[in-house]
């Protein structure tokens, strides 16, 4: 007697899994969501925040506790409303540049820059994407704080010899020449992590940069400094939001350009450096 043999039961196959490609938005999102779950990123942008803010204020207060009294120092007596406001700008560079730092650098002192690495083969588009993300944010942040800054400050030395307003000529480009300083200089802090790949070798070159350089070419003698001063990274950051320049400074356009090819050389020699050594 024949029996039908029951059919035979296919495997069942598990659901392929998605397939999801690598492209530039997904980069950039995946860095925007790393950036804002370090706690360091709002203790850091706060800091800058507050010293663009806090110094600015206190720079114009004193100003007008210190007008007419005769003690007030000549160079700080021919102040404006915009430099008065400005004040905080080296403070806050420092916090920014370190952020920036931290944002490259932190990475390969934790390890995770391999899992970073190992989504995104190519390894390019993760430095680009940490420069863009987090230059865009210092951006933002530096200059909505030197518009706060000058409109309470301008407030302040209203009915003196510094008081400026919005209207005034060269007053929106100086406080938007400053903002873009600040983001510029966290992009280049973001470019030293990754190309030192150590925070305190980042910050430690970041420091000199920005503030020991100058210092030393100081000492040079006089013709040398006129050669020299005025293309270092903060003292043509400074031409572009400087109200008035004088013949051995840069123009603002011209500032800005010399601090676009300080940005550049920082990222380029980063890409060459992830390119070509292993993690």
């Amino acid at each position: 007697m024949n029996t039908l043999a029951a059919p035979a039961e296919s495997p069942s196959t598990a659901p392929a899994r998605p397939v999801h490609r690598v492209t530039g938005p997904r980069v950039l999102a995946s860095e925007w969501a790393k950036l804002w779950s370090l706690r360091s990123t709002w203790i850091t942008l706060g800091l800058g925040l507050l010293f663009l803010i806090a110094f600015g204020l206190i720079a114009a207060s004193r100003y007008r506790s210190e007008l007419g009294s005769g003690h007030m120092h000549p160079d700080f007596a021919r102040s404006t409303a915009v430099s008065l406001s400005l004040f905080g700008t080296n403070f806050a560079q420092l916090a920014l540049g370190v952020l920036g730092v931290l944002v490259t650098a932190g990475e390969y002192s934790t390890g995770l820059i391999r899992s970073t690495l190992a989504a995104v083969p190519r390894r390019l588009p993760v430095l680009w994407a940490k420069a863009s993300v987090f230059g865009l944010v210092a951006l933002a942040v530096a200059t909505a704080g030197v518009f706060v800054a000058f409109l309470f400050g301008s407030r302040i030395v209203s009915g003196t010899p510094a008081a400026m307003g919005f209207s005034d000529t060269g007053v929106v480009r100086s406080l938007l020449g400053a903002g873009l300083y600040l983001g510029l200089v966290a992009v280049i802090g973001t470019a030293l992590g990754a190309l030192l790949r150590s925070v305190a070798g980042g910050i430690s070159v970041l420091v000199a940069t920005l503030m020991l350089v100058p210092g030393l070419v100081s000492l040079l003698p006089g013709s040398w400094q006129d050669d020299i001063s005025p293309y270092l990274p903060s003292n043509a950051g400074e031409s572009m939001f400087a109200l008035t320049h004088d013949a051995a400074g840069l123009s603002p356009g011209t500032g800005l350009l010399v601090l676009l090819g300080w940005t550049a050389l920082a990222l380029a020699a980063a890409a060459h450096r992830l390119l070509r050594s292993d993690v």
